[in-house]
């Protein structure tokens, strides 16, 4: 038999490697797909499709966090911020997350059986590029820009969802979003630096060198940018600039956090990028129902 602390401990384990105690992956990914949902069907997306996307994101980072850690069995134990995860301290065992992410997979396939055909298409190149995205840093110079595909995949999956198409303006919201994935999580890249050069890995603060800082912001402007272009196309009233002024703002303070690189302080402003996110939806949620 086996004893209800045995099962309390795997429990912890799992729920530490698929990130559960650490939500911040979830809503960042989860801001452009409800942006998408919201856009796509004119301020008034489907309850019933809002739903499946909230516990697909769940899902889906819950397996990117496994299949990442995987990935990064060898290098994890060498970097400060990532000594403690179940997979460096040797709490789980490589069949035991491939499990895992098995079973999450399924499930998140189960929560998006009840869309069309075009929104389960998606879902097959957006599962690869989660799935692939770990092992990019052995060998890309900007794996930054690969996540940015990943976590904005689900802007074109929420077209499909509610349109059955993909426009270009999905694909457009799509780059924005890639912007704003690169800028926070280069700053993010900052902070694991001095453990990444040491284990040999590639990440776009390491590709950069000292134009990293600048690169953060120069993406934060183009993502901004570009979402102020999203709103005059789609003739979004003043609600949504409000809060892509407030974005600005939230970003013009993470300039003051990175630009000596103290890793604290970057790793502290990737985590305020979820503010970012929610603002512009904000924005985006009121213009519609003011309009």
């Amino acid at each position: 038999m086996i004893s209800l602390a045995v099962v309390r401990d795997r429990y912890e384990n799992y729920r530490q490697l698929m990130r559960w105690d650490k939500p911040i992956g979830t809503l960042l990914l989860l801001w452009p797909t409800l942006w998408s949902l919201w856009i796509a069907a004119n301020g008034r997306p489907h309850l019933s499709i809002v739903a499946i996307f909230c516990l697909g994101t769940f899902l889906m980072r819950s397996a990117g966090c496994v299949i990442n850690d995987y990935a990064d069995r060898d290098f994890d134990a060498h970097v400060a911020r990532t000594s403690q995860r179940p997979f460096a301290r040797r709490a789980v065992s490589e069949k035991e997350a491939l499990l895992l992410t098995a079973i999450l997979v399924a499930l998140s396939f189960l929560v998006v059986l009840p869309l069309n055909t075009l929104t389960k298409l998606l879902s097959v190149p957006a599962l690869l590029v989660a799935a692939s995205y770990p092992f990019t840093k052995r060998f890309f110079p900007m794996p930054q820009a690969y996540l940015g595909i990943a976590f904005s995949f689900g802007i074109p999956m929420g077209f499909a969802a509610e349109t059955s198409a993909v426009p270009t303006l999905a694909w457009l919201l799509l780059l924005a979003n890639l912007f704003w994935v690169v800028a926070y999580d280069t700053a993010y890249a900052i902070a694991d630096k001095p453990d990444d050069l040491r284990i040999g890995i590639k990440t776009a603060a390491i590709t950069l060198g000292d134009y990293d800082v600048a690169c953060v912001m120069v993406c934060h402007a183009i993502f901004l940018a570009m979402m102020c272009g999203i709103g005059a196309h789609l003739g979004l009233a003043w609600p949504y600039y409000l809060s892509l002024a407030a974005a600005a703002a939230l970003m013009a303070l993470q300039y003051r956090d990175i630009k000596d690189r103290d890793r604290a302080k970057c790793f502290r402003v990737f985590l305020e990028n979820n503010r970012v996110g929610a603002v512009v939806f904000v924005g985006v949620a009121l213009s519609y129902w003011l309009g």
